[in-house]
């Protein structure tokens, strides 16, 4: 049996997904499982025992290179697929790009979301067997369970996130590190600023405030990470905040940032790729919620303390609003402090 999984972007939403793999081999752990996702977040999945191939897609790249690039690269992902005459294809994202490479991969069994579950309406069009999601599915890991569980009814395994798999030279790379900084043997909270649009954010002296109070925190310290420049602006703040105490990470791998979050302690971030992977990696965190909808795509379990803005619009799914400060800042410090305390509490017991 060949099984391809399609879920190109983005990383919170591939992170998402891993339930279903999980699922896939419990219902058949013979089954040769490859993925098909953007080449930014292969390094993610790459070497994941679950899986024998990951198809890499350079959609963005090929974009920068003008549309001949492009025809090729999609010419030449087509041509790899359909030479791997997959008997099923999973499409997990729903839109009109997975719904090309669902269709043309040439799979007889070509399983996607209904109606109600796409994200965009032609990729109906790919699909010859359409998922009806329920109430059950709320999350958004449901839904990709969802699609596994309609094609492969046999399965038994259905973690509420992950498992992830971390490489252990990226491991190495991450206590070389620390070491280099003088953080090991001190409790590790890693602390995520950054987020995909505006209106997700925590607000930058909200970041402040509750790095200074961590700091204070006996045997502990603030580690700042960030993915582009205005993030890494934004740490740059943060740790100036606190006298330089908090540390700002250096840009690594993304699998050097598993890693580090499989090591961490505890992670606070709002809804962003890395919360998702600490989930995955069974790593305790807090998770700031203001215009998504933390019970459909924030950790679940145990070990997660998700916090919801408690405005009554809340969550709007906005990109922009008036009340963005009044929302940003119903979420307070103590709040927060709080929670990585009961966190961090939890861990040491």
């Amino acid at each position: 049996m060949r099984v391809l999984i399609v879920k190109i972007s983005a990383l919170g939403d591939v992170v998402h997904a891993l339930p279903a793999l999980a699922y896939l081999k419990s219902a058949h752990p013979q089954a040769k499982i490859d993925w098909l996702v953007e080449e930014g977040f292969a390094p993610l999945i790459e070497g994941h025992p679950g899986l024998r191939r990951v198809h890499r897609l350079g959609l963005k790249r090929w974009r920068r290179e003008g549309w001949r690039a492009v025809f090729a690269g999609v010419k030449e992902v087509l041509r790899e697929l359909r030479n791997e005459r997959y008997d099923v294809v999973l499409d997990l994202q729903g839109n009109c790009k997975s719904g090309l490479f669902t269709r043309l991969c040439g799979a007889p069994l070509r399983y996607g979301f209904s109606s109600s579950g796409v994200r965009e309406w032609p990729n109906l069009l790919a699909t010859n067997r359409k998922v009806q999601l329920t109430a059950a599915d709320h999350h958004i890991s449901e839904r990709s369970l969802a699609v596994a569980r309609e094609a492969f009814p046999m399965g038994s395994e259905r973690p509420l996130a992950g498992p992830m798999h971390v490489l252990p030279k990226a491991r190495t790379a991450v206590e070389k590190q620390l070491n280099e900084l003088g953080i090991n043997g001190r409790s590790l909270v890693v602390l995520q600023y950054g987020t995909t649009w505006q209106t997700k954010l925590w607000p930058l002296d909200s970041w402040q405030a509750l790095a200074r109070k961590l700091c204070r925190e006996d045997r502990l310290r603030p580690v700042l990470i960030w993915g582009n420049e205005s993030e890494r602006r934004a740490a740059e703040e943060i740790s100036r905040a606190t006298g330089g105490q908090a540390v700002i990470w250096p840009r690594g791998t993304l699998q050097e940032l598993a890693a580090l979050l499989e090591r961490a302690d505890l992670v606070i971030g709002g809804d962003t790729g890395p919360i998702h992977i600490a989930a995955a990696l069974e790593t305790p965190t807090v998770s700031i919620f203001r215009v998504t909808d933390g019970s459909r795509n924030g950790p679940r379990g145990a070990l997660h303390i998700r916090l919801q803005s408690p405005l009554d619009c809340s969550p709007c799914l906005q990109k922009s609003c008036s009340r963005d400060a009044e929302c940003g800042h119903s979420i307070t410090v103590e709040q927060v402090l709080e929670a990585a305390r009961a966190q961090l509490m939890g861990k040491r017991r």
